[in-house]
């Protein structure tokens, strides 16, 4: 209710409510860049024959926001925001209980992203309720945001009666780094990922062995004093690589063949990378920034690809939330004649009779041509 939500966000401090806002700011700008981008299109591609498509929002989406070990505000802005950028009409956000009760921070963050309706319900629960609806939550007509190995289940098994971002899996991390950096630098991006999960991978790639040995030995350090060791020493030691190249060119082979989640290029030149490398959920160029920075704040979107799947998708932005659909119209009868002749011989070549009979009865009216029923038109 509007006042369960005014008692939650007035349990967030004022510096909280304005790291918030000032992080939804870089989200809600790049979306709408973004957004700008993808205009609507009608074209005449022949004398008569008028082709379009428009960028429709999808009507209802259900964005879950995980806060079961860790409360993820930031998954809020990423969905809430984004979908609110897209003129999605309804956003329902879901997050489970945080310490018995609603998590003040995420209240706060889906309610200023612009959640029309916010539930405190977690897990397969709240997955199932937004996707099927009950008797107090409407159906939504897609399903958004990341959560552990079930709510990726569940996502999974609905996908098809509803729509979803992307089949989400642990979260996984690349550094690809020369010796222009240090193993310090390497060893925090990777540990600060792999705090995540115990099945998180973290893989430096590289081209100096020297690098690669202060990396490993950087790490070994870290983990003594990281508040997270327990869950980051986990995922190193299970699922950790260290892999050193000849090259440049090497590392992008090796790099589009891992085709990982966040892909962090410290290197004398990263834009070669950018301008080489074809896989990958984002790149994060330079050591200025680092996947933090797009996991929480710079406005990127940081519900991205896992698995491999970067070879074949990008990762939820402005355009996930929006439906391209075409249109035609036919202006002249020699258009549509033309047309006909050509579709009607297509469609007996497919052995299709109804199909053709389509095509010929315009070819009849709108042509005066007298073509035989489910025959081709000559």
């Amino acid at each position: 209710t509007d006042s369960d939500i005014e008692q939650a966000i007035s349990k967030v401090s004022a510096r909280d409510l304005e790291d918030i806002r000032f992080a939804q700011a870089q989200v809600r700008n790049f979306a709408e860049k973004q957004r700008a981008c993808l205009q609507d299109l009608e074209v005449e591609t022949l004398p008569g024959v008028v082709l379009g498509h428009k960028n429709i929002p999808v009507d209802t989406v259900g964005c879950y926001v995980p806060g079961g070990k860790y409360p993820m505000v930031a998954s809020a802005h990423m969905s809430v925001v984004t979908a609110r950028v897209a003129g999605v009409k309804k956003i329902i956000a879901c997050a489970p209980p945080f310490q018995g009760g609603p998590h003040p921070a995420i209240v706060a963050a889906m309610h200023m992203g612009g959640a029309d309706e916010i539930y405190v319900l977690g897990g397969i629960q709240a997955v199932g309720a937004m996707a099927l609806g009950t008797e107090t939550i409407g159906r939504v007509d897609m399903l958004v945001g990341p959560g552990n190995a079930f709510v990726a289940e569940a996502k999974r098994q609905l996908y098809g009666r509803i729509g979803i971002d992307l089949f989400a899996g642990p979260t996984e991390t690349l550094v690809i780094a020369d010796d222009s950096v240090d193993g310090e630098i390497c060893a925090t991006d990777l540990l600060g990922q792999a705090e995540h999960g115990p099945t998180s991978p973290a893989v430096l790639l590289t081209n100096s062995p020297k690098l690669a040995r202060d990396t490993m030995a950087e790490i070994e350090r870290q983990l003594k004093i990281l508040p997270t060791a327990e869950i980051a020493a986990k995922a190193w030691a299970d699922y950790g690589e260290v892999i050193v190249c000849d090259s440049y060119e090497e590392m992008v082979v090796e790099a589009d063949r891992i085709a990982s989640e966040h892909v962090q290029v410290m290197t004398r030149d990263p834009d070669y990378f950018l301008g080489n490398m074809r896989n990958y959920g984002a790149l994060f160029l330079g050591p200025r920034t680092n996947v933090a920075y797009g996991d929480k704040v710079i406005g990127t979107n940081h519900t991205l690809p896992t698995a491999g799947a970067a070879r074949y998708t990008g990762g939820l932005w402005v355009g996930k939330f929006l439906k391209t659909v075409t249109y035609q119209r036919v202006l002249t009868d020699e258009a549509s004649a033309m047309i006909g002749e050509y579709c009607s011989r297509l469609c007996i070549l497919e052995g299709f009779a109804g199909h053709a009979e389509q095509a010929n009865v315009r070819v009849r009216r709108y042509g005066g041509r007298n073509v035989p029923y489910a025959a081709a038109a000559e």
